[in-house]
C-alpha cells in the first residue's frame, strides 16, 4: 500500500466548513485558505494537496444524484489528468454514508483510495472535531491505504458501503452495524460497471413497510415512474403477504421493468426470504434480496447499476453479487 504523496481535497460543503449567517450555520466558500492556515499553525507534515470545491457548496441535506455524478467525474479527472494518488472528500454528515456508498459503486476499479470525512461541529467552533477528522484522514492516506472507498471519522476508518450515521449527539457518530454478509463475490468487475463508465440519473424510491400500509399508497409511488424500488421489509424480509392488492402492485411493477429490492428494517438484520411463508410470497412478486446491505448501500448500488443503463435482468444479476465488500465480510 504505497503512500499517497499527492491528494485531491474535494470540498462539497457540510458542517465542517460552515460559518454563522443571519439564518444560522450555512456552507461557506474559501475553506482551502482556512485549511492552509491551520496546517501552518500546527506545523503539520502532510502530503501535497490540491483543492477543488463543488459549486456552490451545500448543506449535505441537499445532496442528490447529480452531486454524486459530479464528485465521481471530479475524482476521475484528478486521477487521469492531475496524477493524484488519493482523494479526500469533505462532506456533511447527514448524507455522508449515502455518498460513501454511492461512490463505492460509482468508482469500482479505481486503483487508488478515496476517503470521505466531515465533522459534527464547524471547524471554527470550540472543541470541534473538524481538524482531527480532516488532518487524520490526510495522514491516513499519507501512510498508505488499499484502493477503495472508505469513511474516516473520529479516528476510525470504516468501509464505505457498510457505514451508517447512528447518532447526532456524539462526535463518534458513525459505525458499521453487524449484519450477516455471506453472498457470492463477483469474479471480476465488468467494463459496464468500471469507474470510467458514465452514469445517468435514475428515478429511485425507498419505502418502509409498516402496519396499515395500503396498496394504493404503494401504487401511487410506483406511478411516479420509478425505475427501482427499495422496499424496507420486516425482519428477514417479510411483509403484508395477505394483501393481494399490494402483491399485485409489486408484481405488475416488476413485469413492466421496475427493479424491486428488499432489505431488512432491522439495524442488524438481513433478508432471507425462505425463512417465513410471508417472505416467500413477497419474493414471488419479483423482489430480489438485498441480503445484509444497509439502506445506503442498497440505494447506492441500485443507482450505479441502473445508471449504467443495464437491463432489469442485468441489474438483478449484479445486485445479487458482492462487488466491493457490501455483501461479504
Amino acid at each position: 500500500m504505497p503512500a499517497c504523496e499527492k491528494i485531491l481535497l474535494l470540498y462539497t460543503g457540510g458542517t465542517i466548513g460552515m460559518q454563522q449567517s443571519a439564518t444560522g450555520l450555512a456552507p461557506a466558500s474559501g475553506f482551502d485558505s482556512r485549511i492552509r492556515a491551520r496546517q501552518q499553525e500546527q506545523s503539520l507534515d502532510l502530503p501535497h494537496w490540491q483543492f477543488h470545491a463543488l459549486q456552490p457548496p451545500i448543506d449535505s441535506a441537499n445532496m442528490n444524484q447529480h452531486h454524486w455524478l459530479a464528485m465521481a467525474e471530479t475524482i476521475r479527472h484528478a486521477v487521469e489528468a492531475d496524477g493524484c494518488e488519493g482523494v479526500l472528500v469533505l462532506h456533511g454528515t447527514d448524507t455522508l454514508a449515502y455518498s460513501a456508498a454511492a461512490l463505492s459503486f460509482l468508482l469500482l476499479g479505481l486503483p487508488l483510495p478515496v476517503l470521505l470525512t466531515g465533522s459534527m461541529l464547524p471547524a471554527d467552533a470550540p472543541g470541534s472535531d473538524a481538524w482531527a477528522n480532516l488532518f487524520g484522514a490526510m495522514q491516513a492516506l499519507q501512510a498508505g491505504m488499499a484502493p477503495g472507498v472508505r469513511l474516516y471519522f473520529h479516528g476510525r476508518t470504516l468501509h464505505g458501503a457498510r457505514a451508517s450515521k447512528l447518532g447526532t449527539a456524539t462526535l463518534d457518530a458513525f459505525d458499521v452495524a453487524p449484519r450477516l454478509r455471506q453472498s457470492e463475490r463477483a469474479a471480476q468487475i465488468p467494463a459496464t460497471l468500471d469507474y470510467r463508465q458514465q452514469r445517468q440519473p435514475v428515478n429511485l424510491a425507498v419505502l418502509p413497510l409498516y402496519p396499515g400500509i395500503q396498496a394504493a399508497q404503494l401504487q401511487a409511488l410506483l406511478d411516479t415512474g420509478v425505475q427501482g424500488l427499495l422496499l424496507e421489509c420486516y425482519g428477514s424480509g417479510t411483509g403484508p403477504a395477505e394483501d393481494d392488492q399490494l402483491l399485485t402492485a409489486l408484481h405488475s411493477a416488476h413485469r413492466r421493468g421496475v427493479v424491486l429490492v428488499a432489505i431488512s428494517q432491522c439495524p442488524q438484520g438481513h433478508v432471507e426470504f425462505g425463512l417465513y411463508a410471508a417472505g416467500s410470497k413477497l419474493a414471488r412478486t419479483g423482489l430480489i434480496s438485498g441480503g445484509g446491505m444497509t439502506r445506503e448501500a442498497a440505494l447506492g448500488k441500485l443507482f450505479a447499476l441502473l445508471g449504467a443503463g443495464l437491463s432489469q435482468a442485468e441489474v438483478e444479476r449484479w445486485f445479487a453479487l458482492d462487488l466491493c465488500g457490501e455483501l461479504t465480510d
